[in-house]
């Protein structure tokens, strides 16, 4: 391991050079002017992985392309085989104006690299394709064989990745499915995920009246539906944070006391959180510390609420319609379609009779959890250690990744989460950023995985 880490250490100038060329490109998967960009962001990424010594591959989908990169090996390997999933495709930088820098002009400040895609996730990914290029180049045997898959749809579902994994069903079977893509709560922190909440989405809509009306000459005979709208989403939690919907926690598993007592060993505090997010108190369901309900309950959100006249100034009107958009978190054995279905009867049976109820399935996605005692992630712990000096916590992730489900049912593969950013590296906001002392440390990290795994 020796020239290995040697290695690393000395071509870091060079491995921040690189990390800038891959920042530039505007990879932003949800919006198609960007569709040459994710094209050329690929194509980098192929030519790179090449260069270290990988074979590397564009691989087309009915959207956007797939990189496939794997280590050199003899034919009917019998080496363990181990996959590094990632994806290149980023958020939408917008709101502009709120950037300190152009988004896609990396900038670096001390010790730290801004720009869209830095954490999330161009750079932790790439921490794992700099380990191996230290194996490579230095003439060091891995213990094992490795496949990267790198994505351009991550950040609008993954559609066609899925279809990508039936179809290479043989050629990616691997023991063991390694994602950097989530966090940890400080360098003097390094985390083992083994938990992830899913997801359930939805838009409701209430229609009222058939066009939007003069409140003076309407207003007090006729249900105004952004008000119904308030009305009906304020029954949906009590004021302790708790889910007022019946059949909503069906099957959420208490917390154990080991899991409580790792969620003791988190560092911060509520004022520390309250300050970093700028509110003036928290706000959770009894009963729950912060950062247990902030990754181990589910939640009913409001992500965005709309009706009536938005423009400058006033305009007296009942509105003919409000809507809102719904994402419910969700947690190990609980399922998207139940939680759907129990939201829906609910909303129906409080409806008003003023309005009429219009109701729109979005995705939907089952929470993850792995064994976090398991000889995979006792081995991913022994790695951390070694690369960051400090003894590993294991954690809970609040966030979803709907495809670590698919690697599980697809390939029989579970997933190590082996994050790398901070909490306020601002993923999906604007002025995004990396710790560059992480991106060192998780390469470190990743040289040392594949022999603590092959052990």
């Amino acid at each position: 391991m020796e020239k290995v880490l040697d290695y690393l250490k000395q071509n870091q100038q060079r491995f921040l050079a690189e990390f800038c060329d891959y920042l530039r490109f505007a990879s932003v998967s949800a919006q198609p002017a960007h569709k040459n960009d994710l094209h050329a962001c690929a194509a980098w990424l192929v030519a790179h992985c090449q260069a270290i010594g990988l074979e590397a591959k564009l691989c087309a989908t009915a959207g956007h392309p797939i990189v496939i990169a794997k280590t050199p090996r003899a034919k009917n390997s019998q080496q363990p085989h181990y996959m590094v999933y990632g994806h290149y495709d980023v958020q939408p930088p917008e709101p502009l104006e709120l950037w300190k820098s152009p988004p896609f002009e990396p900038r670096i400040v001390g010790n730290t690299i801004y720009a869209r895609g830095s954490m999330d996730n161009k750079g932790q990914h790439l921490a794992h394709l700099k380990a191996v290029e230290a194996y490579l180049k230095t003439g060091t045997a891995l213990p094992c064989d490795l496949t990267f898959v790198i994505e351009g749809e991550e950040e609008i579902g993954s559609e066609s990745l899925s279809g990508f994994l039936k179809k290479n069903r043989r050629e990616l079977n691997c023991q063991a499915v390694v994602i950097s893509d989530t966090g940890m709560p400080s360098p003097k922190h390094p985390a083992l995920g083994y938990s992830l909440r899913g997801i359930m989405a939805l838009e409701i809509t209430l229609h009222g009246p058939a066009r939007d009306l003069h409140s003076g000459g309407f207003g007090g005979a006729v249900d105004n539906p952004a008000m119904a709208m308030s009305q009906l989403l304020a029954q949906l939690r009590d004021q302790h944070g708790r889910i007022t919907i019946p059949g909503f926690y069906d099957g959420v598993a208490p917390l154990t006391a080991y899991e409580r007592k790792e969620y003791a060993r988190l560092p911060g505090t509520d004022a520390g959180l309250k300050k970093m997010i700028g509110v003036k108190n928290l706000f959770g369901e009894r009963g729950f510390s912060s950062s247990e309900q902030r990754s181990a309950r589910p939640t009913f959100e409001i992500n965005g609420l709309t009706s009536g006249y938005q423009g400058e100034g006033s305009k007296t009107i009942i509105p003919s319609w409000a809507r809102a958009k719904i994402t419910c978190r969700l947690v190990p054995n609980q399922k998207p379609e139940a939680v759907r279905k129990a939201v829906v009867a609910h909303l129906k049976r409080i409806c008003p009779p003023t309005m009429r109820l219009e109701i729109a399935a979005g995705h939907g996605a089952e929470a993850y959890f792995v064994p976090p005692t398991g000889p995979q992630a006792q081995a991913a712990l022994r790695a951390l250690e070694k690369a960051f000096g400090r003894k590993p916590i294991l954690m809970r992730e609040g966030g979803s990744i709907p495809i670590v489900n698919q690697f599980k049912k697809i390939l029989g593969a579970d997933s190590l989460l082996l994050g790398l950013g901070l909490p306020d590296d601002n993923a999906h906001s604007p002025n995004e950023k990396f710790s560059l002392e992480c991106f060192e440390k998780g390469q470190r990290m990743a040289a040392f995985l594949w022999q603590e795994l092959s052990r």
